[in-house]
This record gives structure tokens, sequence and C-alpha cells, in this order.
């Protein structure tokens, strides 16, 4: 329980911000992680916090490109037996034991989200948002896909197995944005914020989740 309380406390002021996810592993010369990089920086100038994994990778690259930018660099780190040692580009790091904890802080605070290419931890996020806006549980908010060619193979399969037997209706398959360009995501998620009524139905669930919570830690003082 504390977990949740140090989010809430932490997190409560950071403003509009972006969650950005994708592999620890990706090596510092690749595309990917050059690209979240400006991907971040260009949140920032819009007006974005960041919030990341706090790790290695694409996690590390989101909270370097939003610390050059001079904005909030958040990282919501986890002890793991490997992969995850935070980076140093973080200006608001949390710490996590459980994952259940971190996972509500992601979507929690974020106005949208940037999905890069990722192994299993990154298609869970992805796939868990699409649920979540599909079920109506958070109101709909952008979800970018960075990477046509990383992405290409299991949007086929989605199309073409998922929505051909009816497993999926073809609006679900308009939920998220795919670009390669990070000006062109930067703008979408922009755009999409500005278009959302004041307050969305998530800011009102936001609402009224804090003030359950603080009720509830009040009433045990």
């Amino acid at each position: 329980m504390s977990e949740f309380v140090d989010g809430f406390e932490s997190l409560r002021g950071i403003g509009p911000a972006i969650s950005i996810f994708g592999s620890a592993r990706t090596p510092k010369t690749d595309w990917s992680y050059k690209c979240t990089m400006e991907v971040a920086e260009k949140l920032v100038q819009r007006g974005f916090a960041v919030i990341s994994g706090g790790g290695p990778g694409i996690m590390e690259a989101a909270n370097r490109g939003a610390r050059k930018a001079k904005g909030i660099s958040v990282g919501l780190n986890i002890s793991l037996p490997h992969e995850q040692s935070p980076n140093r580009y973080q200006n608001l790091p949390i710490m996590f034991r459980y994952f259940f904890v971190r996972k509500v802080m992601f979507v929690k605070y974020a106005a949208g989200y940037v999905i890069m290419p990722g192994g299993l931890g990154t298609l869970d996020e992805f796939f868990e948002a699409l649920t979540l806006i599909q079920t109506d549980k958070i109101c709909k908010f952008p979800l970018v896909l960075m990477g046509k060619d990383f992405w290409k193979g299991l949007l086929d399969w989605m199309h073409k197995t998922l929505e051909k037997q009816g497993m999926i209706c073809p609006a679900d398959m308009k939920l998220f944005y795919l670009t390669d360009d990070p000006e062109d995501a930067a703008e979408y998620l922009a755009k999409y914020y500005q278009k959302m009524p004041p307050p969305t139905r998530k800011q009102q669930i936001r609402d009224t989740f804090r003030s359950g919570w603080h009720d509830h830690v009040a009433s045990r003082k």
C-alpha cells in the first residue's frame, strides 16, 4: 500500500505526461534509441512531462531526451534480478517492488503512450492499454506505435487473424497511430491532448481514485 501512496504523492503535480515504452536491451547506436530521444525532446517542448520505466535502453533514451530538453523526466523503476538498473537521466525517480503498482502509475498519470520497439513488457503495456480503452475502463487516449517495419508483422497478424476471425472489430485497429517520424508522433499527441474535453473522463477517474484513497488513508490515522 505504501507504494501507491508514494507514487501518488510524487506524481500528482507533474501535469500532462506521456509514458514511453520500449526494450531495455536497445543499444545507443540503434535507430529506435535515437528516435526515442528525439520524441521525448519534442514532447517536452510541447509542454509534456515524460515517464519511462527508468531503466536502460529505450527507457534511458526517453529520460535522456526529456532531461536534455530541461523537462520533467520521470523514472518508474522496479527491482528485477536482471536488466533493470536506474538510468542517470531521471530527475524524478521512483522505485517500486511490485509490477501492478508501477503499471497503475504508468496509465494513471499519462495523457498518452508512445510504444517503441520492444519485447514482452512492451507488448504487455500496449495490449493492456488497448484493453482498458476498448472496455471503457479509461477514456480513449492516444497510443502511438513508432517503427513501421518493426510493428508490421504484428499488425498484419492482428488484421488477418484477429479481425478476420471476429476476435476484434475493425474499430479496434484504429485505437493506435503508426509512424516513423518523431515530429509526427509529438504533434499527433499534442493535438489529441488539446482536443480532449476538460476534464476528461480519465481525469475524473484519477481525481476520484485519489480522493478516495486519501480518505481511506486519513481514516486509518
